[in-house]
């Protein structure tokens, strides 16, 4: 009871916000709580509404704080809920807070790395560089002589995210709960996704750990470079990192000043970008201006590895023959692609989504050059997914807003060029390469070995699930125990046929390779 009066307190609030800026249509849509709805209406009489519902509910969000934020930042990823435009809204959320005190920042670096300040940082900016939602940094050089940027969690910030998940949690529960209509959004699966991304962010050497996966995954391009982590200056809040000194890429007139061709720098990403995706199948998931910019020597600079996806060779063969599909106009291949992923049931008529297809991708592929979006592509074929019952991929919605934030930046770079005409040879020859013939039967004989691999562990399991449900209560008759265990033991005789398998299709590769 007290638990929930406190959610209907903490939710008047959050209603009154959300009507000063014109945005209480969250509230309304989902039947929560009318009496405060209109409650918060009557306070906020007067209120303008000013740009579009997107806009006001962005705004509304960066007044109501930290989670808020981070919420309307997930929301940015899920237009396949929100739709296409508010998503683009969402996106452009500014995660920029007031600082917290320096003293506090000086406090919890002492706490943490378990020394005073002055063994640790021979010098040390009180003055953050940035701030955030979730933390901020400032400047400092180790007492080594090395600069560092060190980043800083707010102080009760796991607190203040905890009580504010569990107000969502319960919003979620009575969502579902009361307006059934409305459980087609996963109001719960979207909290739970929630909930993953910020405890992720909360734990700063999981960023510490992504941004050395990360820096050992693009080691072979000389043209990007990410920070060194200081694992001797790195818990679980507080992250030290090299400084590396550059110019934000959305800042065109100075890079040019300083000597650097947008054209250069706007490919540069395109293919650090296809590398990243399709190469590595692990990519920087926040790619805003301000966590890339162009150093001295023209290297791309990225920083902020809290959020990063990962894609699956599976996911990243789709993804690869369905963007060259659409940008093809091949409407047919696209579908197709869609069906042998898996993505949409094989009872839906491929025809009628073909014809889906075709209606998405008419539209905005016979624009200029410049003007295509294909992140745009992809928020509206999300869109569609609940008509072809085809299950929202959570790695492919991160790439989408990825791709968003980095369209963004290519346009203010060189508004002329469009950054996935640079990257699409690129794409095309990891096609070439990876979906021939040959490379196709490696996967297989590949999957067969792994299947083969796999059966004499799952015979000893079987035979150790047999002894303890005959030790247990389940009585089995001596003589159907016996049987069984044969069977387990006899399932290693199917390893000859699986072995077979895999010499008929080395085989076949041998012939293909000779041939071509």
């Amino acid at each position: 009871m007290i638990a929930t009066l406190r959610h209907v307190a903490r939710l008047l609030v959050i209603a009154r916000t959300l009507a000063r800026h014109a945005a209480l249509f969250p509230l309304e849509e989902a039947g929560l709580a009318p009496p405060i709805v209109l409650f918060a209406r009557v306070l906020a009489r007067g209120t303008k509404e000013a740009g579009r519902p997107g806009e006001r509910l962005t705004l509304a969000l960066q007044e109501l704080g930290p989670s808020f934020i981070k919420l309307g930042q997930a929301l940015s990823v899920r237009s396949d809920i929100l739709g296409e435009r508010m998503a683009e809204d969402l996106s452009a959320l500014q995660d920029r807070l007031p600082p917290f005190a320096p003293k506090e920042a000086r406090a919890t670096i002492e706490a943490e790395l378990g020394k005073p300040l002055g063994e640790l940082f021979a010098s040390f900016e009180d003055e953050p560089v940035a701030a955030a939602s979730i933390a901020q940094v400032h400047y400092a050089v180790t007492s080594e002589g090395a600069p560092v940027a060190v980043k800083v969690l707010r102080p009760g910030i796991e607190e203040a995210f905890a009580r504010d998940l569990e107000l969502l949690e319960w919003l979620a529960a009575l969502v579902e709960e009361r307006r059934p209509a409305l459980r087609r959004l996963k109001p719960r699966e979207v909290v739970a996704f929630f909930r993953e991304m910020v405890s992720l962010e909360m734990d700063l050497r999981l960023e510490a750990a992504a941004a050395c996966d990360f820096a050992e995954s693009l080691a072979d391009d000389p043209r990007v470079r990410i920070p060194k982590v200081d694992w001797q200056r790195t818990a679980r809040r507080v992250l030290t990192l090299e400084r590396i000194a550059g110019i934000p890429v959305d800042e065109r007139e100075a890079l040019i000043a300083a000597g650097h061709e947008p054209l250069a720098v706007i490919t540069h990403a395109a293919e650090s970008f296809f590398n990243q995706v399709f190469r590595n199948g692990f990519f920087h998931g926040d790619m805003h201006p301000g966590n890339l910019s162009v150093d001295a020597d023209g290297r791309l600079v990225m920083v902020d590895f809290g959020i990063m996806g990962r894609i699956d060779r599976k996911t990243r063969d789709y993804l690869a023959e369905m963007l060259i599909g659409f940008l093809d106009g091949d409407y047919l291949r696209v579908a197709d692609v869609h069906f042998r992923a898996g993505y949409v049931p094989a009872r839906k008529s491929r025809d009628a989504f073909m014809q889906a297809c075709r209606a998405i991708g008419e539209p905005i592929l016979n624009k200029p050059l410049h003007e295509i979006s294909l992140a745009r592509l992809l928020g509206q074929l999300f869109a569609v997914t609940e008509t072809f019952e085809m299950e929202t991929q959570p790695q492919l919605l991160l790439l989408q807003k990825s791709m968003l934030l980095a369209e963004g930046v290519g346009r203010k770079l060189s508004p002329e060029v469009n950054m996935w005409a640079l990257a699409r040879p690129l794409v095309e020859a990891w096609v070439r390469e990876n979906r021939t013939p040959e490379a196709v039967l490696g996967e297989m004989a590949q999957t067969v070995a792994e299947a083969a691999q796999a059966l004499p562990e799952l015979a000893r399991e079987t035979r150790s699930l047999l002894r303890e449900l005959a030790n247990g209560g389940l009585r089995l008759h001596p003589d159907t125990l016996a049987a069984l265990a044969t069977r387990g033991r006899g399932s290693q005789a199917l390893l000859w046929p699986l072995w077979l398998a895999v010499a008929l299709l080395f085989l076949i590769l041998l012939a293909l390779l000779g041939l071509s």
